[in-house]
Parts: structure tokens; sequence; C-alpha cells
């Protein structure tokens, strides 16, 4: 979502801090092209101007422009507005973006927002994480008797998610369905109720009339306003219609994985005054995350998200394998069964630009592969190529002489010289890691992916003479040494 922003703010702080020294001059001109940037992004004007004035207050301070490296602490204060910016500040609570369950259950979590946004989708999601994150048994309820087939929607999704639902009651109108499902919660001991409300196309009084006429009968604990990060600047015009009219608790933010230009993000906290709690992160029913902004932050300035990273390796890759994986690096054995499953790992946590795009230092090999056309289909063509040997060549790969890879590029549907690279890939990646168990420098990173094991496909992205096959069995984008870590970079240049 913030690819664009974050590359206007990267070339300018390039330019900062390849300065020895900075001017008042220097630093306005900066905050000129910042605030460019941000309403290019589509932020809410009275917020730009609120940010860039912090900023420029600080940055043209005598200790940064008189210090030893003013273009990193001009860095380090945008970093800190941003968060600030979008609720992160030193005198924001971190509890504000939690869920509030200390009610008398069943602790009531209503849903609003406008027709389109995700609603469903999000309550189902939302579901999800309190039964399996908070251990508590939640009951959702569609409220919308205006879209078609909405409240069958939600049944079928809670199905999904192993959440009861609300039984539907034809014709019943949407205050009476509120009051009997919390009649049905107290009985089944239900600890949440989620109210999935009904939307508009635009905020109009019947809506309004409605959320409160519900709200008044559910008593709801928290109200979430759904917005649909697409919407832009829209969607600021959207939520403070409604701070208005409802008592919101919090912001959820759905298709935060989408190409948007990130305004709405970056404007709701402060045009809601409300924290935003859960970004929506994909189609999934597992894709919600809770909204941090120091993260958030750091993924806009090129910083990585390295604790989110390691948050979502926890959540997809096994102990057991990663176990198992281990004890084989430490006897030198790394097979194509080893890869492929590694491969899959990498599938799992999101394809190699959002991995890219969490580690620091990677924003410019993220760039590199977006120009290459590189992107997880080439995940899948490799998977298929390693699927296409039998298991004995999987064990032992250097029984692939050109008959075999022949045969195995018929079966893969794609052609020798890509399977050779995957070859060549399994055959870096297994030196790359020896010598990665042996550096202290990415001695946490191996142990994170289990031995070293995935934190070592980096190197076969674009090293020198490698590169993960492309679409047609290209190159790989060549990633520049200098974007990579300096550990990993002295591996390289030793291989």
């Amino acid at each position: 979502m913030f690819d664009n922003l974050s590359d206007r703010l990267g070339n300018v702080f390039d330019r900062l801090k390849g300065r020895g020294a900075l001017s008042e001059q220097d630093v306005r001109d900066a905050m000129r092209e910042i605030r460019v940037a941000l309403l290019e992004a589509d932020v809410a004007l009275p917020v730009v101007r609120r940010f860039i004035d912090a900023v420029t207050e600080k940055a043209i301070g005598q200790d940064v422009l008189k210090s030893v490296t003013p273009g990193q602490q001009v860095v380090k204060i945008v970093d800190d507005e941003l968060v600030a910016m979008l609720g992160g500040g030193e005198d924001a609570d971190p509890k504000d973006r939690e869920l509030n369950f200390a009610a008398k259950p069943p602790v009531v979590i209503m849903m609003v927002g406008l027709q389109g946004s995700g609603k469903t989708t999000t309550t189902a999601k939302l579901g999800r994480l309190i039964k399996q994150k908070h251990g508590k048994k939640a009951l959702m309820a569609s409220l919308d008797v205006n879209r078609p087939a909405a409240q069958e929607q939600l049944k079928v999704l809670g199905e999904q998610v192993e959440v009861a639902t609300l039984p539907i009651v034809e014709g019943q109108q949407p205050v009476d369905i509120a009051r009997r499902a919390m009649e049905s919660a107290k009985l089944q001991a239900a600890d949440v109720l989620l109210l999935d409300t009904a939307g508009r196309l635009h905020v109009d009084e019947a809506l309004m009339a409605e959320m409160k006429a519900i709200a008044s009968v559910s008593a709801p604990t928290e109200v979430l306003l759904v917005v649909d990060s697409l919407t832009g600047q829209d969607a600021v015009n959207v939520a403070q219609s409604f701070t208005g009219e409802v008592p919101l608790t919090g912001v959820v933010l759905t298709r935060m994985d989408g190409d948007a230009r990130g305004g709405a993000a970056l404007s709701m906290r402060y045009v809601t005054g409300k924290p935003i709690k859960f970004a929506g992160t994909g189609e999934k029913l597992d894709a919600i995350e809770a909204f941090d902004p120091k993260r958030v932050a750091g993924r806009i300035l090129g910083m990585g998200d390295v604790v989110s990273l390691v948050e979502k390796a926890a959540e997809t890759i096994k102990a057991d394998e990663a176990e198992a994986l281990a004890k084989k690096m430490a006897q030198g054995k790394f097979d194509l069964e080893d890869l492929r499953m590694q491969l899959r790992q990498m599938q799992n946590m999101g394809g190699l630009g959002m991995l890219a795009g969490m580690l620091p230092g990677m924003k410019k090999a993220k760039a590199a592969m977006a120009a290459s056309n590189m992107d997880d289909r080439v995940l899948l063509h490799m998977d298929a190529i390693i699927g296409s040997m039998t298991p004995k060549e999987r064990k032992r790969p250097e029984l692939m002489n050109a008959k075999r890879k022949k045969r195995v590029a018929a079966g893969s549907g794609t052609d020798v010289q890509t399977v050779n690279k995957v070859l060549k890939m399994h055959q870096e990646m297994g030196r790359a890691m020896k010598q990665i168990k042996k550096m202290g420098g990415l001695k946490g990173l191996g142990a994170l992916f289990g031995g070293g094991g995935m934190g070592a496909a980096m190197p076969g992205l674009g090293g020198p003479g490698g590169g993960m096959p492309g679409m047609g069995g290209g190159k790989g984008p060549g990633v520049d040494m200098n974007t990579l870590p300096p550990d990993l970079q002295d591996m390289l240049k030793k291989k």
C-alpha cells in the first residue's frame, strides 16, 4: 500500500543523509517535498499541515543541524512524528488498541461502516481471532437485512472459522435481531457477541438512526468503524460522519494489502481521534493483524518490520519441522525436499515481496524484484520443478543428469535452464546455510527460520552468478550488494 510514498520519502532521506551538514533551508526544502508526497498519497490536508509543522520545528533545532549526523536525526524525527500520527505517540496507551473484554459477558462488539467496506468478512476474522488468540467463546449475528444474502454470508463464514452464528429468522428487523442475539448469547454463555450491522452506499439519516437504535438495545463495549483503505480521501469523510453520530471506540482498516496510496491509514487516527485497532491484510480469514503504529511507520520509511516477520514466522513455521531441519543442517545435509519446505514456508508467510518489505535494508531489493517481474509465481514454478522429481532425485540431487532434467522440465512445464537454476540455488543455499551457522551477525535470523534455512533464501535471489528463475527461466533481479546487510554482503563476496 505505501510503496509509492515510501519511495518518495526514501529519495528525500537519501539526499539528506548524503550531506555532511544541513542548513535550515535544506530542511525546509526537504519538508516541502515530504508535504507534496503526503498530499499525493491522499493524506488529509489538516493532517499534513500538522505533521510538517511538528517535524520542521524539531528538525531546524541547533541540536540537529550542528550534530555529526543531521540527516539521520531528521529521519528519526520524521519516524517519531509518523508514529504519533498513526496513534503511537508517547502519550498513547497501547491498551487502547486492544479489544476491551472487561465488561460483563457477553461483551458486545458492534461493527459499523458503509456497504462494501468489508464488515462481514472482518466480523468473521475477529470472531476467529477472539476464539483462537483470546480463547473466548464468541457468537456472531448479522443485522443486515438490506443486502441480499448478507446473513447467509456470515453463516457460511462462521462455519469456516468455526464460530457460532445466530440462526436466521426471515423478516426480522435489525433491532429485534439485536435483542434476540443478546438473549441467545446469554443462553449460550458466550463471552463475546459480534454484531455485523448493515451499511449503505453513503452516509444518510436512515443509516445513522439504525446504528443508534441498535446501540441503545445492545449497549456495545466496542463500536468498530470498518473502513476500506482503497477509498482514499473519501474514507476520511466517512470517518468524520460516523464519529459525530456513533460512539466509536476504534477503527479497522481493510485491504491494507492493496495498492491504495495510504492516505486513509495515515489520516484516520487524527480525524476520528480513535485508535486504529486492526488491519485487514488479505482475503483469507486469518489475514488480520493488530495495528501497530511503530511497525507501520517502519515499513513506510523502509526500516523494515522484523517483529511482524518474527510473529508471522512463529505462526506459519512448525516447530518440529524447524527442529528437524536444524539437525540436518548440523550434519551438513540439505536436500531438495528441504528446499521445497522452505519455499512453501515463504509462500505461507506472504511471498517474496512481503518478506523483502519487512527486512531492513531490503527496500531496493524489493524494487529490483518488481522491476524484473519477479513475483510469487516463481515459487510455484520451483515447487512444480521439485515436485516433478522422484523421491530419490529429491534426496540425491547429484543424480540429475541431462536426461532426467529434460523429463523434469517437461513435467513441470518449464525448461532445462530453469531446472538448472533451481539445482544451483539448492547448492548455493546449502553452502550459505553452513556459513550462516558460523556467523554471529545472522545468528538470530538463522535460528528464526530453523537453523538458518529460509533466512538464507535471500542470497539465492540475486547473488553473484545465481538468481531465482524468472517467469521464463530468466535471470534474477541482480540485487544491489549495498542494499544487503553487511554480514550477508561478506558471505556473498566470499562465495
